[in-house]
């Protein structure tokens, strides 16, 4: 599933018969220097021509200067690619890619064969530690900053038998009962051996493929700065990554490693065993060591400072249109690194689920520092926590995402952030729809459908910035409140209610209230149904999601809303700065979530602007047209 894919081409080689893409925004094709062939058939010995392929990326990729392409063929690829360089300007970048219409997968798993019977549906192998070279991910605890292992040990090595993982067992005599709900693996690393026992219920792990994990990560650079890189088109899984806070290096399946430039798209990336897609910080001497303390992280940007975190040298980063699951921490992480950049298309799922550990960091998407980026037209469901946007969220806009059944915590958690932030044409479906710890928001043409909760938070203290910078401006606590709601559409469970003991001044207007949802008494003239039941429901059909939702066309006239503006959201007001586009302009949110122009003078409340009342089915996602695919007949 994807949104408004956008590809642009760079020519290949006429003899593989293909056009393949470096994927860029609007601009002119960028013909490569050179471009390198990868193939499963090639040797590294080659020259990396057409004729004459490596046979492995990380060969390419200690060739590959600034306006190369490394294209890679069908086949899977087990290695850890380890990028010497990067571009030298978005316009001169080294590119990876599959060939379009081949499946190219890239593994940080090997498989593993030699497997002995011990009892019940449990066997076992013993693997010489010298197999892992300098990294075992069996001896590997997981631990860091805000990580709670819930009082036993995690390693980051993993079993998979046909490319889904087990779960690892705490001790070893759980792994040797006979098979409950969830097959089981644990390992054991002595001096000399790796013994691993897993349970495989009526096969001969021999005869079919099992898989361990063995290498950290599957594309991620050493060193920092290896900048405007692209990596496209590839199925990328298997990754014993390390548990990934704020106030550490951030290690994924794929990270950026504090750079910027870098484009992630139209990737299938899976079973990581913390995280997906880094966008983070480098490593230091500090890293977990901040003892899981608000001034810990303070110093930590301090010294991000100190090492060039600014707009010029980190962050820009486009993560777009890739396919984001079964990760046990989150699907997408960046501590300061993901700054400036956008998060677009994608779509997460099944992230945390399994609940093997516990933590700080787990979401679809969480990011600390998320200063004038863009989270966009993304769906997740099937996580612990949809979005979570952690200190810092200063000109970020959140804008037509999809978010449904995150069911253990909730769609949107905007944590210590002093604004000005925009939230707008959202869907938030799930139970709870937004734990607001923050100030200086504004929640624009919205579809609320779970609890929201807000709190202040006095006890610490988080940074603001001058606008359009890295450049700390000051820290405040958060008392609360100095929010916008304009526009939504809510329903009880949600409310916003809770807003009339909100510290600071509230501007709410325009919302509409539905099935007993609670208005703000902040507001003055709400529109509030409590006996209207919209009928919310998501249908799944094979061609997408579809949204039942029942709407009234007098409720265009029973109310009177503004289109919302950047001169009507006014200025956040503890770092004094309007609510505005990375590039300074104003907004103004005159489309709806489908792309589909809001009507001026009186906008419809929540995120579809829709002229007819009566009972709309929806397709949600993906989107596809502006006027949002009406679903087919079973569905109504």
């Amino acid at each position: 599933m994807r949104i408004k894919t956008i590809i642009i081409h760079v020519g290949l080689c006429a003899a593989v018969g293909v056009v393949s893409s470096v994927n860029r925004d609007s601009e002119a094709d960028v013909l490569s220097d050179r471009e390198y062939h990868v193939s499963v058939h090639g040797n590294d010995t080659n020259d990396g021509s057409v004729s004459r392929p490596l046979r492995t990326i990380s060969a390419a990729a200690q060739m590959a200067q600034p306006g190369d392409v490394v294209t890679v063929h069908e086949g899977v690829y087990r290695e850890r690619i380890n990028p010497l360089r990067g571009g030298e300007s978005d316009q001169k970048r080294v590119a990876y890619q599959a060939v379009p219409g081949e499946t190219v997968v890239i593994k940080g798993s090997e498989i593993i064969k030699g497997w002995r019977k011990v009892q019940n549906d449990t066997w076992k192998v013993a693997i010489p530690n010298t197999f892992f070279g300098d990294f075992n991910p069996y001896s590997d605890v997981i631990h860091g900053d805000w990580f709670n292992p819930k009082g036993r040990d995690h390693h980051t090595g993993a079993v998979y038998l046909s490319g889904h993982w087990l779960t690892e067992a705490a001790k070893l005599d759980d792994v040797l009962r006979p098979i409950g709900n969830t097959p089981l693996w644990f390992g054991q690393v002595d001096e000399m051996t790796t013994t691993i026992w897993a349970q495989f219920k009526g096969v001969d792990p021999n005869e079919v493929e099992v898989e361990i994990n063995v290498r950290q990560t599957v594309f991620y650079p050493d060193k920092p700065g290896i900048n405007y890189i692209t990596v496209h088109g590839f199925t990328m899984m298997h990754a014993a990554t390390p548990w990934a806070p704020p106030t550490a290096e951030q290690i994924g399946l794929i990270g950026t490693h504090w750079s910027k430039g870098w484009i992630i798209e139209n990737n299938d990336i899976r079973y990581s065993t913390c995280v997906g897609i880094t966008l983070g910080k480098y490593g230091d001497q500090w890293d977990n060591t901040s003892q899981n303390t608000a001034e810990g992280y303070v110093k930590t940007i301090e010294r991000a400072l100190e090492n060039g975190w600014s707009r010029e040298n980190i962050g820009h980063h486009i993560v777009r249109n890739n396919h984001i699951a079964h990760c046990e921490q989150a699907g997408i992480v960046g501590s300061l690194g993901a700054a400036f950049s956008n998060i677009t298309g994608n779509v997460i799922h099944d992230i945390h689920i399994r609940q093997l550990f516990t933590g700080a960091e787990m979401a679809g998407i969480k990011i600390h520092a998320a200063i004038d980026a863009e989270i966009s037209r993304n769906h997740i469901y099937r996580t612990c926590r949809g979005i979570w946007l952690d200190w810092m969220a200063q000109g970020t806009r959140v804008t037509g995402n999809l978010l449904h059944d995150n069911t253990t915590r909730e769609d949107l958690f905007m944590e210590v952030n002093h604004g000005p932030f925009l939230i707008d044409n959202n869907c938030f479906l799930s139970d709870r729809s937004l734990r607001d710890w923050s100030e200086g928001g504004a929640y624009v043409h919205n579809l609320f459908a779970g609890r929201i909760e807000l709190r202040p938070e006095l006890r610490r203290s988080t940074p603001f910035h001058q606008a359009h910078s890295t450049e700390v401006a000051g820290l405040r606590n958060i008392p609360g409140g100095d929010n916008r709601f304009y526009n939504n559409l809510l329903i009880q469970p949600a409310g916003l209610a809770a807003y009339d003991k909100a510290a600071q001044p509230v501007q709410i207007a325009g919302n509409m209230f539905l099935k007993g949802a609670k208005p703000c008494k902040h507001e003055q003239v709400p529109l509030v149904l409590p006996n209207f039941d919209p009928g919310i429901e998501l249908v799944e059909e094979p061609h997408g999601l579809c949204l039942q939702i029942a709407l009234d066309k007098a409720w265009a006239a029973g109310q009177s809303r503004k289109l919302v503006t950047t001169k009507l959201l006014g200025r956040a007001k503890i770092p004094d700065l309007p609510y505005e586009q990375p590039d300074g302009t104003p907004y103004r949110i005159d489309i709806d979530y489908f792309g589909t122009k809001r009507n001026p003078d009186n906008p419809f409340p929540g995120p579809f602007e829709l002229a007819a009342g009566g009972k709309h089915v929806l397709k949600v996602w993906p989107v596809t047209t502006p006027a949002g695919d009406a679903c087919s007949a079973q569905a109504r």
